[in-house]
């Protein structure tokens, strides 16, 4: 008997979309029921020494009786914007499909509760005895629905792990618990705006500007972050990062039975609107990883650091050569060199402001172009642009140096880019083979594929080194995919596919080495797994699918059956036991 998935229905409030009734109220900041933030010993004494209480004195008694004074006309101001906006819920422009919860959030796209740790039953073949460890992917699963705009990318992170031990294995979904996920859960309501996914009219104008009075009166802490930890995974400094792009990373334990906890928001910098890449890259040589962040609102616009072996971040690198707003979602590390690819994308603050849609939009005379700096650059006066027409890479597959003068990149091309965010259905990926000579600055390149790839990896031993092996998903609608093609990154072409089958579909294929402490020669480095969650459309099951990353046709080596559907998602990862067992 088939399983028809109904989409999810959207919760409707009694005013205006996206913002709560009126008389709603948000949990009070005494209330310290967040999750916390990782600081050092030495940090929270400094924290405490700079906030010493002084309402016993006079000065205090003012700054307080001042507070309150403003927080009560705030309130007044809320109250008054909350009627105006109730003028105009009967002229709401209807949605674009693409940000419109009721269309996007259907099928194997809608959100799914919470699971506590199950044990899951193995359909098919043996997992292997040396996949030991923990395979998590992360994705956008709501906890609750506005009724305004809400795109894919914009939905609460939850955390889908798969424990693997002695052949047997352990399911386990919870969200990552941000500070934005735990007030809206103690209020019952969003109270977030989702800026990515954009304003349309007037209301969605001034329910922002309401959301700014709930943090001028003190109910939002925006020091507590405000992202949603929905995209990808990183393990480093011995941490297990849930990560996006918007926020500091969020510090995630997994349990000797199976579970998943958010120990607590990684405040590593202790800034108002800190946040970092959700795509740090880890060399696995020397132990450190590097990353950036960007700051879509003012200058500079990207800024670089990395952390040393101890976990330690360093100075930060303004790169003050991009001169406009750009959104960089990821970017590449060699031995020498970071890189980093700007795209014909770009940020218009003013489409929020004025309810014009979202605020990342495409530039059709921008030329696209890669910027390569020192991996251990002090400043940005050595990073050195070349312009690479028509190539737009939201990722990066791998980079590594060929000699003294040519750096290659591979990536995904997003070829009419304009499409990304409301019709990524009609967007197709090249992947392909860039050789940057930085002596000549000629730029030559290579399509390795004519099918649609996207959301790949490779084995993590290479990242900033030369590799040979590929796997990316065939894109269907990213994130889901039809599946999954080997590419040969030396002969320049696809070596191995396979498909899924019919109604069914996966997700990021990720490679996990068959030794997960090392790589004995290059001969092994296909020497491993590609796994990945399937779901089958038809039948509404989702299984765990291991397949051997070096037969000819990556064949199936086993496949467990989950206790119940996976949602399609982001970013994957694998953490061996070994590693796993510091958190225990």
């Amino acid at each position: 008997m088939q399983t028809h998935l109904k989409p999810i229905q959207k919760t409707c409030y009694t005013t205006f979309r996206g913002i709560p009734h009126l008389g709603a109220r948000l949990p009070s900041r005494r209330q310290e029921t967040w999750v916390p933030v990782l600081i050092s010993s030495q940090e929270k004494t400094t924290i405490q020494g700079d906030h010493a209480d002084s309402t016993g004195s006079s000065l205090g008694k003012i700054a307080l009786s001042n507070s309150l004074f403003l927080s009560s006309h705030i309130s007044r101001f809320q109250n008054c914007l909350s009627t105006t906006i109730s003028k105009f819920i009967d002229h709401q422009p209807p949605l674009h499909p693409s940000v419109d919860p009721c269309q996007v959030f259907t099928g194997n796209f809608a959100p799914v509760d919470e699971l506590e740790p199950t044990n899951c039953t193995v359909v098919e073949g043996e997992l292997p005895g040396c996949l030991n460890g923990v395979y998590i992917r992360n994705g956008s699963n709501p906890q609750h629905m506005p009724n305004g705009p809400l795109h894919f990318f914009e939905g609460d992170g939850m955390l889908h792990s798969l424990k693997l031990s002695g052949g047997q294995a352990t399911h386990c979904s919870r969200y990552v618990k941000t500070y934005k996920y735990m007030l809206e859960k103690e209020a019952g309501f969003p109270i977030f705006p989702n800026i990515l996914s954009g304003f349309y009219s007037l209301p969605d104008v001034l329910a922002n500007v309401k959301v700014a009075g709930r943090v001028l009166c003190g109910q939002i802490n925006l020091m507590r972050g405000f992202g949603l930890a929905n995209t990808s995974l990183a393990f480093f400094s011995n941490k297990l990062l849930a990560l996006c792009e918007s926020d500091l990373p969020y510090v995630i334990g997994m349990t000797q039975e199976g579970d998943i906890e958010t120990l607590g928001r990684w405040d590593f910098d202790r800034k108002l609107f800190a946040s970092m890449t959700a795509h740090p890259k880890v060399d696995k040589d020397t132990k450190e990883a590097f990353a950036f962040h960007c700051n879509p609102t003012c200058f500079p616009y990207v800024t670089y650091f990395y952390f040393n072996e101890d976990g330690v971040k360093q100075r930060e690198v303004p790169l003050l050569s991009i001169n406009q707003p750009t959104p960089i979602h990821d970017f590449a590390i060699t031995k020498r060199f970071a890189i980093f690819p700007e795209t014909q994308l770009v940020v218009e603050p003013t489409n929020v402001m004025l309810g014009r849609g979202m605020p990342v939009v495409f530039e059709q005379k921008k030329v696209p172009r890669i910027g390569i700096l020192p991996r251990y650059a002090e400043s940005d006066s050595n990073t050195r642009w070349f312009p690479v027409p028509g190539f737009n890479a939201m990722h990066v597959t791998n980079a590594w140096e060929n000699g003294d003068d040519e750096v290659v990149l591979v990536a995904p091309n997003v070829l009419s880019i304009a499409n990304v965010f409301h019709k990524i259905e009609k967007v197709h990926f090249s992947l392909e083979k860039l050789t940057i000579n930085t002596r000549t600055g000629k730029v030559s390149r290579k399509v390795l594929s004519k099918r649609s790839l996207e959301l790949g990896s490779m084995n993590p031993y290479y990242i900033g080194k030369k590799n040979r092996y590929a796997y990316l998903g065939i894109a269907e609608k990213v994130p889901k995919m039809s599946g999954l093609a080997k590419i040969d990154l030396e002969k320049e072409c696809e070596v191995s596919r396979r498909l899924y089958g019919p109604g069914c579909f996966g997700g990021e294929p990720l490679f996990v080495p068959r030794n997960a402490n090392a790589v004995k020669s290059d001969e092994d480095e296909d020497d491993g797994f590609v796994v990945s969650y399937v779901h089958d459309e038809n039948s509404g099951q989702s299984n765990f699918t291991v397949m051997d990353a070096k037969s000819p046709n990556l064949d199936t080596v086993a496949k467990v059956k989950l206790p119940r559907r996976v949602p399609y998602g982001f970013h994957s990862l694998f953490v061996s036991q070994d590693s796993l067992s510091n958190n225990w």
